[in-house]
């Protein structure tokens, strides 16, 4: 329990010593901002910011409630668009199963798996004991959670002296820090392979108004850049 806790603490500080905290701070300023401006109340946001915990599925919540769509129609959009946490989820949780890792322990760290954990997880982990890589997300989680909440509260009575222009600036900050950070912890061929097809492949799909234009972004790319890296070893 006491290298648990102190992993959790560890986890904890590395998420405040992080470049995401300010990105979380930032983007979770616009999502404050714009719940207050559909009328939400504070503890609304800052409760679907726990439970939801995707800021572009929590703008389409906001977008989509406070235009009058139906909570069915929303409940749709918004699980679409998590959707993409599931591949983030699914190569996250066997670099902190250990041996003696319960289902039920990954659990929590299934939820707080977003872009700013996910990047982080795997730059910080492979310098942390397998058996408390589980402690240490959770505090690396609820680090970045809380950053956001911190962001939501001071987006919420900063309303009034945002300008619609900035707000969509901040909202802009994930996205693209997620990119850097992907760009910068790409290490293989097949890494730098499928970003660079991602660049290209996604602005032409969304120029041709193509549906689901992410994922299809992360079908052709991923796609690509791992036949090539499969041609290139069968080739050795």
């Amino acid at each position: 329990m006491p290298s648990s806790l102190s992993a959790f603490f560890a986890g904890l500080r590395a998420s405040f010593l992080s470049v995401f905290v300010l990105v979380l701070v930032g983007t979770y300023i616009g999502i404050g901002a714009l719940a207050h401006d559909y009328g939400f109340g504070l503890d609304w946001i800052m409760a679907s910011t726990v439970l939801v915990w995707a800021g572009p599925s929590q703008v389409i919540m906001i977008s989509a409630l406070g235009a009058g769509a139906g909570l069915l129609e929303t409940a749709i959009a918004v699980g679409l668009s998590c959707v993409r946490f599931l591949p983030m989820v699914v190569a996250l949780l066997p670099l902190i199963r250990g041996p003696q890792t319960r289902t039920r322990d990954l659990l929590i760290p299934a939820h707080f798996t977003a872009a700013s954990m996910w990047v982080e997880s795997f730059r910080l982990l492979p310098a942390v004991p397998i058996e408390r890589r589980v402690a240490y997300c959770n505090g690396l989680g609820i680090g970045f959670m809380l950053s956001g909440q911190i962001g939501c509260v001071i987006g919420y009575f900063l309303t009034a002296s945002l300008p619609p222009l900035l707000t969509a600036a901040l909202l802009f900050l994930t996205p693209m820090s997620f990119l850097v950070s992907t760009a910068r912890n790409a290490r293989s061929l097949a890494d730098r392979l499928a970003l660079v097809f991602g660049l290209i492949v996604c602005p032409i799909l969304v120029y041709a108004d193509i549906g689901l234009d992410l994922m299809w972004t992360g079908i052709i790319a991923g796609s690509l850049a791992y036949g090539i890296h499969r041609l290139r070893g069968a080739r050795r």
